[in-house]
């Protein structure tokens, strides 16, 4: 590779000089090919005078020999350049326009042709290669200077066009190389505008060549870009005084360009020309034609800069003028396409520089926007591409000129709307683009936004904008989007206009369009591709809304700066807004209504003082009055005006500032705010009010106020007549100044003050409000437009999230709807991806923005698209086929073949699962969805396993069946323990069954479940299962709530309407209706107790819930399916246990105990097991939170409910055992003492049932405590409730319980039940109940008092004569007919032993036992007859003989005296006695008592 060095001398090989000769040779030769210049080869002819006055010689005045060969000077001129550079070696020390007039004179002169034109052009281009023309040149200014002048005023023959048309691309490329090569700065403003102006007109010469225009034009658009980047390195503060400066000094017509698109003619000497049309004279005249201007060397001009770029720009923004037919498409073509390149070179600096801000705001877009609904497409795209780009580089200076332009792109993207719009003959549309507003203050250019509530308003309804078709459609959704492709775009809006009271709604006006647009009602003709298309752009641009603000929730969003307003007071105006516009429709139908409404909802007076002057209210309410642009201007007029609001249209035409305006300016100003009523006196008040406020303004020339409203009416009079199209002789200003004699206090005003007047309303027509119609009715409303921009201030443009709250709570529910169609109907993967996309971000945002509803509208719109959430499946669950697949069993399904078959609904299932996984929190209604899929896919074995694996309190996991059926029980386990019912469930893999036959599945319906199967395990449910025990409470129970409803919706409800519709149950004459085996009933039920138990810190908020289902389907037990109320009745115990934990819950589980013990008994005992396995949970870890009696006997009732069953039994009495064992604390209390009797006696009692459920079998074997686990649990339940015995005096004393209430309390009950034991079926129990009963009856007492009449008589009435009177009833006799007639024989020995004990001593001597007596005498008669084959016939009357005996010695039955003479001793109640004993024994043993006691004695 070369050197640098290497290459620069190589560069400099050839010369300068030599490259002069070069391009002056190539230039003399062309001439000499012309026949014309061919005869002019002697030189000397042409300067022979000069020659011989130089010598002194006398040179005739001959006219023709002073003629100069004009081709013969300009080739002399070649010569005597070659001669004056002959001998100077470095040619850069020669003047630079030395060496190029020669060339310049063959350009200027008109004698040239094409050719050698073209030639000359090209020389120049050659020197500014070789840098002959260069910032080292010496006078380069001067050199500049004529070079441009040369090159504007190129003339030369015409011969053939297309070497015509090189000539202008050879001018083309010099003036390119001029501008932007190295000597472009060194240019002044006038040679750029001249050389632009050369440019811009080859552009528009429509007679040229597309290939030549489109060159120049290319050629215009590099030098635009040239000249607009200098604005980067230029001061604006600097620039605009230079332009003040020049526009004071300069002449006007110094720097002015036009545009001409036949300004290159052939004329009558066959001559074609460029020349700019300047307003100075210019020497281009033939006599001209090989002058050098000299003149303009000698000025002295500053570098171009703000003045031509300026002056290009007016230019350039005239030419798109639409109402100026000098210009036709083509030429406004050339002209949207130079902008657009200024504008990308130099948009954002163009602002800085208020000049040319002021063409680009007002006249620029003024001008663009009315071309952007040109039917022509081409001046239409190219329209749309300069207006996005003036958007892109200064959209901070355009506030409203963007809402103008986006409304009406709205507008015209909207569908047609019926009925249709007519359109206006000048294109034009009136009306409002914000709703309530007649008199918007922007031009009109689309349909008004229409809001619901404003029927009936008087403002004039605007004509709808036909709506955009086809291409045109397409170009302004394409610009649509491209304007709005960065990041806060959306967020602007809302700042902007959203939250601006005299703005339209601009973001919800968007987001409306977009999200209809993407549905296919929004076409009424049907879809094709174009509007397909259309679909995919509006759901990109709502995709793209959701993913900034997505953006900006992760942290990319901006800081919001201090200049701008508080984002309090936006999002406050925004909520203001609503009202405003609700006022205004009322005042725009009654203004009395809408001023007290505006009152009621403190839109004025709210910032005054309570004790304000009326003054002060008044002028609150012409502030807000003025201020606000949504009022009926005609109407507001005419509520001025009236009498009574004298004060307030004081107060509103004093807001206007009228100091140093002109009158007419003034009425103007004041008329653009009201409309003048039509009524004379409401005229006359507006006038006078004026006059006053404008004469306090201290006008010029004016004496007093009559003269101001004098000529206040003579101004709109003559608004009238100069403007009116009826009035056919126009006021002249001689009429207007003869009118206005003598008014100003009895003196005329000067001329000139009535010209200003007259000129200024015959230049300007005064355009009442409501009179907005054509030209003038645009440009009055595009007037308005810029003066609300100046308080409108800029756009703020900031990527902040303060608002994205308020944003995304306006329009979530729409944008979802569309995304989620989009993602259901399109098919392009790309929009499939971005919908999923925005499902997710939609999902996100919902849980940083804490909006559930957002969150549960997406779930809901994702389940749908799955396919998962089917139909009510009722009945039997199909019995689908079972494959083996690589060794695991696969159910095919009709679910399980659909879903694998349904691409877009696995990529729903998967998205909405990973959008709920992590998201859970946020979810509350959606959770319906959620459990309803998981119901579906449980029906259709498609659920996880693990996810079925339910815990029951009994220890292990259990399988819930998919078909009905009482489950199979396992053998029993080797402890002897519970098992629940569905511990022993088998299924494939819930379960299976043979009941059907199985159809048979085909290849491809394997490979559909497979891939279903694989869609659902990459939802991974399980993980989202584990999540629900994570969430929130609020979640949590939104959760809980959406199973339990679920479950009501299968069970309580689906049995309320079996209930009610008789025709879809079989008529039963069992019971009630019924409802079958369900297993989604069961899974619901499972899923939510598992949930309720694995978070049990929330159990307060979630028992309500659990337990009004659990409540419901308890108490109608009988008509749901066994397994389902097992699991109920499991769910309720493991929720107590948990509950037992709570304090404030624990009421709750009695309330659960009584429920369980109001099952009814054939339930009761199914679920037994399951009972006592709770219960015995419960009392053994929580048994302190049994304390009272009631509690106590719930508990106990739920154990008595197990006695019958015979695995139930076995722990329940295990539980009472321990309960009433010795142990290091106590169980047994006051409040349980007697539930712990009663169930003992119940446990003994069921022995008795067993016992005789023998009896009545065909059974030999003998029950007894050995083979017999209830008779076993019977007898050492007599022996328990002895040992209750110990209980009782710690009980009494720690109660501090009388002796007789301790008795009764206490001791009575539990010889009560041994009496009743005794009498028990069951020998071995009788017998052990019996024998204690003897030994507490016998025994010592601790609680017994025997000197107590009352309690022994207690003991005989309510323990033995009861026990005695079942053992003579043949039916208790028959429970054991081989052991009663011992219990007989033993109880009658109770009997006597316990008489003898108890009453028959020393110290009942004195008692009156003659009726207790005379019972005892009664049973042992009736025990002795009542078999004389049994024992008892001889065994009574043994007993009663030592009785007799033992009441003898105690002097209790003592005889009579021998003899009647004898006195007797004894006392009445002794006679009483013996007679009563003697008479009653004789009736069943004669002699009995005179053998025993004989009477001798």
């Amino acid at each position: 590779m070369a050197s640098p060095n290497l290459s620069a001398n190589a560069r400099r090989t050839v010369s300068r000089k030599h490259v002069l000769y070069s391009e002056i040779l190539s230039v003399t030769s062309a001439m000499r090919k012309n026949s014309r210049w061919a005869s002019a080869t002697h030189f000397t002819n042409a300067r022979d005078s000069a020659l011989g006055s130089n010598l002194g010689l006398r040179v005739s005045n001959n006219q023709a020999a002073r003629r100069v060969s004009r081709e013969a000077d300009l080739m002399l001129g070649f010569e005597e350049l070659k001669r004056a550079v002959r001998d100077i070696e470095d040619i850069m020390t020669v003047p630079l326009p030395t060496l190029l007039a020669p060339f310049f004179a063959i350009i200027r002169s008109p004698l040239s042709t094409g050719p050698i034109t073209s030639t000359a052009l090209s020389a120049l281009h050659s020197f500014f290669v070789c840098g002959l023309i260069s910032a080292e040149s010496r006078s380069l200014e001067t050199a500049l200077i004529e070079l441009s002048s040369t090159v504007s005023h190129c003339k030369f023959e015409a011969s053939d066009s297309s070497g015509d048309e090189v000539v202008l691309l050879r001018i083309m490329t010099v003036i390119h190389d001029c501008l932007c090569g190295g000597v472009g700065g060194g240019l002044g403003d006038i040679e750029v505008c001249e050389m632009l102006e050369t440019v811009l007109t080859t552009c528009c010469q429509m007679r040229l060549t597309e290939t030549l225009r489109r060159s120049a034009e290319n050629t215009m658009q590099t030098l635009v870009r040239t000249v607009f980047s200098r604005l980067h390195s230029l001061d604006p503060r600097t620039e605009e005084e230079k332009l003040l400066t020049a526009d004071e000094d300069a002449p006007d017509a110094e720097i002015r360009m036009t545009v001409s698109a036949s300004e290159v003619t052939l004329n009558e000497e066959n001559s074609q020309e460029i020349v700019v049309e300047r307003h100075e004279s210019s020497g281009d005249g033939p006599e001209d034609a090989g002058r050098t201007p000299s003149s303009a060397a000698s000025i002295t001009r500053p570098e171009y800069g703000l003045p031509s770029i300026l002056e290009l720009l007016r230019v350039l923004i005239n030419v798109l003028d639409p109402n100026d037919q000098q210009h036709t498409d083509s030429t406004r073509l050339v002209a949207l396409g130079i902008l657009n390149a200024a504008f990308e070179a130099s948009g954002p600096r163009i602002p800085e520089f208020p000049s040319l801000e002021v063409l680009i705001l007002d006249t620029g877009c003024k001008f663009l926007f009315q071309l952007a609904r040109s039917e022509n497409i081409s001046v239409l795209h190219s329209a749309l591409r300069t207006i996005s780009t003036v958007f892109d580089t200064m959209r901070h200076h355009l506030k409203l000129q963007q809402e103008l332009f986006l409304a009406f792109t709205i507008d015209r993207l909207a569908p047609p709307a019926p009925p249709p719009g007519k359109k206006s003959n000048n294109g034009l549309y009136t009306g409002s683009p914000r709703p309530g507003t007649p008199v918007p203050g922007t031009p009109t250019l689309g349909p008004p936004e229409k809001p619901e509530g404003e029927a009936g308003t008087s403002t004039p309804s605007r004509v709808l904008v036909p709506p955009a078709r086809g291409e045109t459609r397409d170009l302004i959704l394409e610009t649509l989007s491209q304007i709005s492709r960065y990041p806060s775009f959306m967020v602007d809006l809302y700042t902007n206009y959203d939250c601006d009271i005299n703005c339209e709604n601009l973001f919800e006006r968007l987001i409306e369009f977009l999200t209809k647009a993407v549905y296919p009602s929004h076409y009424p003709g049907g879809l094709d591709a174009r509007q397909r298309n259309v679909q995919y752009l509006c759901l990109d641009l709502l995709l793209a809304f959701v993913n900034d603000m997505a953006t900006r929730a992760d942290g990319a969003a901006q800081t919001w700066p201090l200049e701008f307003p508080e984002p309090e007071s936006l999002i406050h105006a925004k909520s203001q807004k609503k009202l405003i516009i609700s006022a205004a429709t009322q005042f725009n139908n009654k203004p009395k209504k809408g001023v007290a409404f505006l009152e009621e909802n403190q839109l004025i007076y709210s910032d005054l003082p309570p004790d304000s002057p009326e003054s002060a209210k008044v002028h609150n309410l012409a502030v807000f009055l003025k201020s606000c642009a949504r009022l009926d201007k005609r109407l507001l007029g005419d509520y001025l005006s009236r009498e009574e609001n004298l004060p307030l249209l004081k107060a509103f035409i004093g807001l206007i500032d009228f100091r140093d305006k002109p009158i007419a300016d003034a009425m103007r100003e004041m008329l653009e705010t009201f409309r003048l009523p039509g009524e004379a006196q409401q005229i006359a008040r507006i006038t006078e009010t004026f006059a006053a406020i404008y004469f306090a303004a201290e006008p010029d020339e004016i004496q007093n106020e009559d003269a101001v409203y004098v000529l206040a009416y003579s101004v709109i009079m003559l608004n009238t007549d100069l403007h009116n199209p009826q009035v056919r002789k126009r006021m002249s200003i001689e009429d207007y100044q003869r009118n206005l004699r003598g008014v100003n206090n009895n003196t005329d005003f000067t001329p000139e003050f009535l010209q200003n007047i007259y000129d200024s309303i015959r230049k300007r027509e005064i355009i009442m409000p409501e009179e907005h119609v054509g030209q003038l009715g645009f440009e009055y409303a595009w007037k308005d437009l810029l003066t609300r921009s100046r308080d409108a201030g800029n756009l703020m443009i900031c990527n902040s999230a303060l608002f994205d709250v308020d944003m995304f709570k306006s329009v979530w529910k729409p944008v979802i709807s569309a995304i989620a169609y989009a993602f259901i109907s399109f098919d392009d993967d790309y929009i499939i991806e971005r919908s999923i996309a925005g499902f997710r971000q939609c999902a996100t945002l919902a849980g940083t923005f804490q909006l559930p509803d957002v969150f549960d509208f997406v779930v809901v719109s994702l389940s749908q698209a799955t396919g998962l959430s089917s139909e009510f499946i009722s009945g039997q669950v199909p019995n689908f086929p079972v494959v083996d697949v690589e060794g695991q069993s696969v159910t095919v399904s009709n679910l399980s073949i659909k879903f694998g078959t349904n691409f877009k609904g696995q990529l729903a299932a998967v998205v909405l699962f990973n959008i709920v996984n992590g998201h859970g929190n946020a979810l509350r209604e959606g959770w319906t969805q959620i459990f309803e899929m998981f119901q579906n896919l449980f029906l259709h074995s498609l659920l996880p396993t693990r996810m079925l694996q339910m815990e029951d309190f009994l220890g292990g996991v259990s399988m819930i069946p998919l078909r009905g059926g009482h489950p199979p029980r396992v053998a029993p386990r080797s402890d002897g323990g519970l098992l629940s019912a569905l511990s022993s469930y088998l299924m494939t893999p819930y379960g299976s069954s043979s009941d059907t036959l199985v159809p048979d599945a085909t290849d491809a319906d394997v490979e559909n479940t497979l891939c279903a199967i694989d869609c659902i395990t990459s939802c991974r449910l399980d993980e989202l299962y584990s999540q629900i025990m994570q969430l929130d409470v609020e979640a949590l129970v939104a959760a809980v709530r959406a199973l339990e409803a679920l479950a009501h919706d299968r069970t309580v409800a689906r049995l309320k309407q079996g209930g009610d519709d008789d025709s879809n149950h079989p008529a039963s004459d069992d019971g009630p209706y019924s409802l079958p085996y369900d297993p989604a009933s069961v899974f619901l039920l499972e899923t939510m107790v598992s949930i309720a138990c694995q978070t049990s810190q929330y159990i307060e908020e979630l028992w309500p819930i659990v337990f009004e289902h659990l409540s419901a389907l308890l108490s109608t037990s009988t008509q749901y399916s066994f397994l389902l109320i097992e699991r109920a009745v499991v769910a309720l115990l493991r929720l107590c246990l948990i509950l037992a934990k709570t304090p404030s819950l624990r009421d709750q589980i009695y309330i659960s105990f009584d429920l369980l013990s109001c099952l009814p008994p054939s339930v009761g005992n199914s679920v037994a097991e399951q009972i006592i396995a709770g219960v015995l949970l419960l009392v053994q870890n929580h048994k302190d939170i049994i304390s009272s009696q009631t509690e106590w006997n719930l508990v106990f009732g739920l154990l008595r409910s197990t006695i019958s069953h015979p695995e139930a039994a076995r722990p329940s009495f295990e539980l009472i055992t321990s309960l009433v064992s010795d142990g290091p604390e106590q169980t047994v209390t006051l409040d349980n003492y007697s539930g712990l009797l009663n169930l003992l006696d119940d446990f003994a009692t069921s022995a008795s049932v067993v016992s005789e459920g023998q009896h009545h079998g065909r059974r030999q074997e003998p029950l007894t405590s050995a083979n017999s686990p209830p008779i076993e649990r019977g007898k050492k339940a007599i022996d328990l409730i002895v040992n209750l015995k110990k209980f009782m005096s710690p009980l009494s004393e720690s109660a501090h319980l009388p002796r007789v209430q301790a008795w009764r309390q206490l001791c009575l009950p539990l010889i009560s039940s041994l009496s009743r034991q005794s009498t028990n079926a069951a020998r071995e129990v009788r017998h052990t109940a019996i024998g204690q009963l003897q030994r507490m009856l016998l025994g010592p007492h601790v609680l017994f008092d025997e000197a107590d009449s009352e309690q022994v008589e207690e003991i005989f009435n309510r323990v033995i004569f009861p026990l005695l009177d079942d053992l003579l009833k043949p039916q208790v006799f028959l429970r054991d007919l081989r052991g009663m007639p011992e219990t007989r024989l033993r109880a009658s020995a109770l009997l006597c032993k316990a008489f003898m004990h108890f009453e028959v001593r020393e110290s009942q001597a004195k008692a009156d036992i003659r009726i207790l007596w005379i019972q005892i005498l009664d049973l042992l008669d009736r025990l002795m007859n009542i078999d004389k084959g049994d024992q008892l016939y001889e065994a009574v009357p043994e007993s009663l003989k030592n009785v007799v005996l033992v009441m003898h010695a105690a002097q209790i039955l003592v005889p009579p005296p021998p003899s009647a003479e004898e006195t007797d001793p004894r006392d009445e109640r002794q006679r009483t006695l013996w007679n009563a004993t003697n008479e009653r024994v004789e009736r069943f043993l004669p002699g009995f008592i005179a053998s025993v006691i004989p009477q001798e004695q």
